[in-house]
């Protein structure tokens, strides 16, 4: 059962791949300005309360993050993404994801003290950086953890699934939507599907390490890159980003 969902949720990729393709071929032979038409109205603002089949929001992380966190106003989160010790063996980490993150932090976890757990707060960024934390997160063996009232969205779910145990806190806000692969965005048709296709099966590869339910997937690729899908917490529960406490 298991392997015929994973198949659908790959079915449904590759049907939006093709499609993006046949925009970018479009767009190639028609206009060097060419972008993706939208259709319909655009989403709600993050401030906005989210209920059942109304979870998109609009989502530009330098300006319409809301001030969910009690502890800290997202404009004040870090640039890149930082690590900083908190109460014990408990330590943050939060801020953009930046391109080449990866190496700086995963040097600052090897070096952390009794570290055993991480507090996530971050609008996402890099998922090559995100996934390569990942990795060595879980390697680590260490636990994820995210506050009432803080957010993780974008690339920073990829974050939240590398704990061996997960803790998402009730009023924490997870969100996901479609993510930007290669270093260009001007590129020819076939090369830009091409890095679609190849960066969104290294994200399911990594679900699938982490536990987590690749159909997580489906409203990701149904959302457009400036808007962002808040997961609810039975979706949380359903793709299994909370885990069971032993």
């Amino acid at each position: 059962m298991r392997h015929l969902t994973v198949a659908r949720a790959l079915t449904g990729a590759l049907i939006l791949q093709v499609a993006l393709g046949g925009f970018l071929v479009w767009g190639d032979l028609t206009s060097s300005n060419f972008s993706l038409p939208r259709f319909g109205p655009s989403a709600p603002r993050l401030s906005q309360p989210v209920e059942p089949g109304d979870q998109r929001r609009t989502f530009a992380p330098n300006r319409d993050l809301p001030p969910l966190s009690p502890l800290r106003d997202p404009g004040k989160l870090p640039n890149r993404l930082t690590l900083t010790q908190g109460d014990g063996a408990t330590w943050r980490l939060e801020g953009t994801i930046a391109e080449g993150d990866a190496e700086r932090i995963i040097s600052a976890l090897d070096e952390a003290p009794s570290l055993d757990t991480l507090i996530l707060q971050s609008p996402g960024g890099s998922v090559p950086d995100a996934l390569a934390i990942g990795r060595h997160v879980r390697q680590m063996g260490l636990e994820t953890r995210m506050l009432e009232g803080e957010f993780c969205y974008s690339a920073c779910p990829y974050l939240l699934a590398s704990g061996t145990t997960r803790d998402i806190a009730e009023g924490a806000s997870v969100g996901v939507h479609q993510h930007y692969f290669g270093e260009s965005t001007i590129l020819p048709a076939f090369v830009a599907v091409e890095q679609i296709q190849r960066g969104q099966g290294e994200v399911m590869e990594y679900l699938e390490e982490m536990g987590i339910d690749p159909m997580v997937l489906r409203p990701a690729l149904a959302t457009p890159a400036d808007q962002i899908y808040i997961l609810l917490p039975e979706e949380l529960t359903r793709y299994n980003f909370v885990t069971e406490e032993s």
